[in-house]
């Protein structure tokens, strides 16, 4: 009579079982497998790394393009004549996308590490699907509409670069833990030599890249330049709304060297300052002219534009989410702006003897002053007042004879020039976009005293970078913040930059060699003692004290096996490391 007893009584594992339900719905013990993962497995894990490293590209490049967001929603407004934040719900996708991602990358790489088959579950499958595709078309879909935003990736990448690589170094170094027990458990040599060639290949990758980062905050102390001075672009439009009177001397308080404006001509040549095309976004045009809310501009008169209220817009819209932060008689103020004449900003820039900067736009062929839109706005400059060294001329249309006919304004271009063709203009300042001009433009310009503004630059980070590059000036929509930044948010000379990546690596590569050997002693200290065969004892005891908890119970079993099959029969129970045993 043979008496049937349960081989093993198993603790309940719930960790786990939480790990194999949540990745692939496998929550019974029988679901789970510790056979070698399918190619099929395997390709939708090369997808969801693949999903993994392309959301993490742009979340970062979302984070870093927070100096622009509202250039961003500007964009568009244009395209589509409604003014929304754009970038909430994008910002809000990918941070969700990404989250949940991430948590699959992890319990990817438990299952790794517990040895457990890879079997991604098909709701997931379709969620990493929808991930991909989605990102995909996002990055195709703003590379046509803000192209030359990507730029802020390599710029911020001289910011951040020497802490990312850090970053990098500390979670590659990290999976060592799992690399070795890979190499570990693995039976065949060819797997283990490629997953140690391509771990080794990405650690040393790792350990020299420092090679190829430059960052213009790796430089001597004493080298660093006086901070560039700050001109405010259309004021202070976090602040208050942009192109009126209460922005401007919003940015005055803040200690501004200059004002910069958007300048348009109306329909009786009255130089005035607006950014867009219509009045809509800006003004409450809308409600006084309906029938004329999308007509350009210029072809409004004096009169009908000082009718209308340029600051209620910015109460409703809230764009910089600063609304919330005023007092009432601040909104008061911000509620009662009118459009400002480009005469009323230069006579406020002439008082507090700052400069004056404005970009201006021609108006259309149908206007009245489309051929003299450039004698109307010059002779609003020299009625106005205001000392010619502080004017920033930057019209390149009959530029010769605004030099003969105001010889003191400072000429100004916003196109990127040879040096040869800005001495023969006399032109002594550029204005460009800061993704416009690199390290070598930038030394060029200030050897041959040329004096380089760039815009827009509101974060703290962009603005120490060009600190460092050694740029004089720069366009900012947020002076109340560059104004808090006393010094680089990092400097750090070559020494002790090289001191920190040569430490890194040293000790990055202690712990991996210290890991490997850990995870490893038993084949080492195996191969060194020249034995070459173990019986089953041996082979349980080594196991148990070196291998994995998965590897101790498959031997287990199938000792257990072996002695059943060899007539061992016992009827009374024994207990090793949880497990109670029955043979029979």
């Amino acid at each position: 009579m043979v008496k049937h007893q349960p081989l093993q009584v198993y603790e309940r594992q719930l960790c786990l079982s939480c790990l194999t339900g949540i990745y692939g719905c496998r929550w019974k013990r029988y679901q789970r497998s510790h056979d070698d993962t399918t190619k099929w497995e395997c390709l939708w894990s090369f997808i969801l790394f693949c999903t993994f490293s392309l959301l993490l590209v742009w979340l970062y490049f979302w984070w870093e393009a927070h100096n622009d967001y509202s250039e961003f929603n500007w964009f568009l407004y244009n395209r589509s004549g409604e003014w929304s934040d754009g970038t909430v719900p994008i910002l809000a996708a990918t941070a969700a996308g990404f989250t949940y991602i991430a948590f699959l990358m992890i319990l990817a790489l438990c299952h790794v590490a517990v040895g457990q088959q890879l079997n991604l579950h098909w709701l997931h499958k379709i969620g990493v699907t929808a991930g991909l595709l989605t990102t995909i078309i996002s990055v195709i879909s703003v590379t046509q509409l803000w192209g030359e935003e990507w730029d802020v990736v390599w710029i911020s990448l001289q910011a951040t670069g020497p802490f990312l690589h850090i970053g990098a170094l500390a979670a590659v170094t990290a999976l060592a833990w799992l690399m070795a027990g890979q190499v570990a458990r693995a039976e065949k040599t060819r797997f283990q030599l490629m997953v140690l060639l391509v771990y080794l290949s990405v650690l040393l990758t790792l350990y020299f890249i420092p090679l190829s980062i430059t960052s213009p905050c790796i430089m001597e102390r004493g080298s660093l330049k006086a901070a560039p001075t700050i001109i405010g672009h259309h004021g202070a439009p976090m602040l208050a709304p942009e192109n009126s009177l209460l922005s401007f001397n919003r940015a005055l308080q803040r200690n501004v060297s200059g004002l910069e404006a958007d300048v348009t001509i109306s329909l009786d040549g009255v130089p005035f300052l607006m950014r867009d095309r219509t009045l809509r976004r800006t003004t409450n045009v809308r409600r006084v002219f309906p029938e004329r809310q999308y007509d350009d501009a210029s072809l409004f008169n004096w009169t009908d534009l000082s009718s209308l209220n340029a600051g209620q817009w910015f109460l409703k819209d809230d764009p910089f989410w600063t609304v919330q932060y005023m007092s009432t008689s601040e909104r008061w103020s911000v509620g009662n702006q009118t459009v400002c004449s480009l005469e009323q900003m230069l006579k406020l820039a002439a008082r507090s003897k700052s400069s004056a900067l404005f970009t201006l736009h021609r108006p259309p062929p149908n206007h009245p002053h489309h051929h003299d839109w450039v004698n109307l706005t010059l002779d609003t400059v020299l009625r106005s007042g205001i000392p010619q060294r502080q004017v920033m001329w930057t019209v390149d249309s009959n530029r010769e004879m605004v030099r003969k006919a105001a010889p003191g304004l400072q000429q100004t271009t916003v196109q990127k020039l040879p040096l040869d063709t800005l001495h023969h203009k006399s032109i002594s300042r550029v204005l460009l976009r800061y993704n416009q001009a690199s390290a070598q433009d930038i030394w060029l310009y200030n050897e041959n005293n040329i004096s380089l503004t760039l815009h827009s630059v509101n974060k703290p980070w962009l603005y120490s970078l060009l600190w460092c590059s050694g740029v004089p000036s720069v366009s900012s929509e947020a002076p109340q913040v560059l104004r808090k930044v006393h010094y680089p948010l990092w400097l750090m000379s070559p020494d002790e930059y090289c001191l920190i990546w040569i430490s890194t690596d040293l000790i990055s590569f202690a712990v991996v060699l210290g890991i490997f050997i850990f995870q490893n002693y038993h084949m080492i200290r195996w191969r060194m003692s020249g034995m070459r065969s173990y019986n089953p004892e041996q082979i349980m005891l080594s196991a148990a004290v070196r291998r994995a908890s998965r590897d101790v119970n498959i031997m287990k079993e199938k000792l257990i096996f072996s002695e059943v099959s060899n007539g061992v029969s016992s009827d009374e129970p024994y207990t090793e490391n949880g497990f109670n045993y029955y043979t029979n």
